[in-house]
């Protein structure tokens, strides 16, 4: 990279030929969207900014100027994917010292974030709405997820191949590239390499709708391409004409998981089931619902004491 820049280079276009050099075909579509858009802020609030100038104090500006508008966490994620590049940087002789050291990070304080789920009754009213027919349709895929709690991209590349009706399990081993060019891609993390229990309706129901279907294709991918807010827009339908809250279908996993929580379902085999890469994850995102369950736990302990 030394023959593109040098110490007078501007920063912005430093990082731009960084991404395209290290980050270009390595990662994967998601991941390489963030990247852009960190330069596309880098752009915004640096663009005369030379790499001679990138000092602690220049870089902590930079920091500071991003975390404006941006809470702590999102503020993190640009310096990590800052810090790759700077660190090349000082490596190749265009830095003298590493500008990141010591940074602060800070940031806007986060909302609340409430994650939104079905309760029991609402789902039952949900499934019970659906049009299962004798083609598969988006009905069916949405009977898939609520029952599973798969990821969207994780549903979508479901093959006849991942059934085993006789041991009742799903496997998952892959995604779809639904918001790219279609195809098969790698799950979101070696977690999500799982095999899921799938109860007897499940088995009943798709061991006849996928009678006939090619092992080796999607079963709910045809030839025209895929949108997230198509399938959102049904489900949505769904809920408004049951009288119950409209959900989203990331919010059918959501559901999945707070009834199996409530059920009674440990934290760990929860977070096996979702694909989870550690329990922490679980515990982040249902938080909330765990506190709910502790409480319930305290009046158990307390009413089992007093009856000694």
């Amino acid at each position: 990279m030394l023959k593109d820049v040098d110490k007078t280079s501007l920063f912005c276009e430093y990082y731009k030929l960084w991404v395209d050099v290290y980050k270009k075909d390595a990662i994967r579509d998601a991941t390489m969207a963030k990247y852009l858009m960190t330069q596309k802020w880098l752009e915004r609030l640096v663009p005369d900014l030379k790499i001679s100038e990138l000092t602690r104090t220049s870089y902590q500006q930079l920091l500071n100027e991003y975390a404006k508008e941006h809470e702590r966490q999102t503020t993190l994620d640009f310096h990590h994917q800052l810090k790759g590049a700077i660190l090349d940087a000082v490596d190749e002789g265009l830095i003298e010292r590493d500008p990141t050291r010591k940074v602060i990070i800070k940031g806007k304080q986060p909302r609340p974030k409430k994650i939104k789920y079905l309760n029991q009754f609402e789902l039952h009213t949900l499934i019970a709405d659906l049009d299962i027919k004798e083609e598969l349709n988006w009905d069916w895929f949405i009977l898939l997820v609520a029952k599973t709690g798969m990821r969207f991209s994780e549903a979508l590349a479901i093959t006849p191949s991942d059934f085993d009706f006789a041991r009742q399990t799903l496997s998952i081993s892959k995604t779809w590239d639904y918001k790219g060019e279609g195809g098969f891609m790698p799950t979101k993390n070696e977690s999500s390499v799982r095999k899921i229990q799938i109860d007897w309706q499940i088995v009943v129901k798709f061991s006849e709708i996928i009678k006939g279907l090619p092992d080796d294709k999607p079963i709910f991918v045809g030839e025209s391409k895929i949108y997230n807010s198509t399938v959102n827009d049904i489900l949505t339908r769904h809920c408004k004409e049951c009288g119950i809250s409209v959900i989203s279908i990331h919010g059918l996993r959501h559901t999945h998981a707070s009834l199996l929580l409530f059920a009674g379902v440990s934290i760990a085999s929860v977070a096996r089931r979702l694909g989870h890469a550690s329990m922490t994850t679980t515990q982040k995102t249902y938080l909330h619902i765990i506190q709910e369950l502790e409480n319930k736990d305290v009046d158990l302990v307390m009413r089992t004491l007093s009856g000694l």
